[in-house]
């Protein structure tokens, strides 16, 4: 036995070795874990029965629950044949999907184009660079909504093609065939709410999607920040601008979230759970909890879209 596992392993001169497939990034893409809080709103929710789990997105590659939609609209759209590697690819951003797609740009072999308001953190510009990507910053007045504005004028122009996380179906797919699963199986069908903070809303769109297939009674909260608070990754949109792939019928209610009390439970996250998350991701926490509060026997799940790292220049933790 060991004489043919030798033979095998040790081709004859002139053979090539079969290689066993390795994984690549891209399979490490996903499959993120869920952990439970143990202190911020204990002993309060255990009183109740219920218990809060965070699902760690920032566990992915490049650092972001949007590493997910990246991959799957530059695959589908390969598939379909509207782009192949080489060609320029153009997506106004306000950070993780940039990130997540100079990533998946640099994987499959094409020049990515970003658009991203200046106002956003320098962390994310850097990551972005240091993915290869070609960074265009616009004003702060124009917010995301002049960002998009331009890559749809550049693709116009002829200058590369718009993935269009906003409108693209492929974004809340992956999360429909991925995430929403991961989340009924890690909760063994037990969750009874579902919170994410909205931007693109691919995320709640998707996952909404399959979690009310398996069971209709299951809630979806979706955090969006009250007036006047400015939360990166958490937008509450102008009706001309209100992302095309967003399902309304799938989101049973809105929570509102003001900057401070996301900035505040983002601190509270690193420092109390161990859990160091961007500032959406503490908004969806909040929220998570102000839900927790309401209910009995509730399993509770929200979604750490990033990680801190790419918020410190903010001023958000103390230094």
């Amino acid at each position: 036995m060991n004489s043919n596992r030798s033979q095998s392993n040790n081709p004859r001169p002139g053979q090539r070795r079969r290689l066993p497939r390795y994984p690549t990034i891209e399979d490490a893409v996903g499959r993120t874990p869920l952990v439970a809080l143990q202190r911020i709103g204990e002993p309060d929710n255990r009183a109740r029965g219920n218990v809060v789990l965070a699902k760690l997105e920032g566990h992915n590659p490049a650092g972001s629950v949007k590493d997910r939609p990246a991959l799957s609209m530059i695959r589908r759209a390969e598939e379909r044949g509207e782009i192949r590697p080489g060609d320029t690819l153009i997506e106004a951003t306000s950070g993780n999907t940039g990130i997540a797609l100079a990533m998946a740009a640099a994987i499959r072999g094409y020049r990515m184009v970003l658009i991203m308001p200046e106002d956003l953190s320098i962390e994310r510009a850097q990551t972005m660079k240091a993915f290869g990507a070609e960074l265009i910053l616009t004003p702060k007045s124009g917010g995301m909504e002049y960002a998009r504005d331009l890559a749809e004028k550049m693709q116009r122009e002829g200058k590369g093609k718009v993935l269009d996380q906003f409108a693209n179906p492929d974004n809340p797919r992956i999360h429909y065939e991925t995430t929403g699963p991961e989340i009924w199986a890690q909760t063994r069908g037990r969750i009874t709410h579902f919170v994410s903070a909205m931007g693109t809303t691919g995320t709640i769109t998707g996952v909404s999607r399959f979690l009310k297939e398996k069971n209709p009674a299951i809630r979806v909260i979706g955090a969006q920040p009250s007036e006047g608070s400015r939360i990166p990754g958490i937008r509450k949109w102008p009706p001309e601008y209100l992302p095309k792939i967003y399902d309304p019928a799938g989101v049973d209610e809105l929570v509102y979230v003001s900057q401070a009390d996301a900035e505040a439970m983002c601190r509270r996250l690193a420092r109390e759970e161990g859990i160091f998350a961007g500032i959406s991701a503490a908004g969806a926490c909040w929220v998570a909890q102000q839900v927790a509060a309401q209910v009995d026997n509730a399993t509770i799940v929200f979604v750490v879209c990033d990680r801190g790292d790419r918020y410190l220049s903010t001023g958000v933790f103390p230094a």
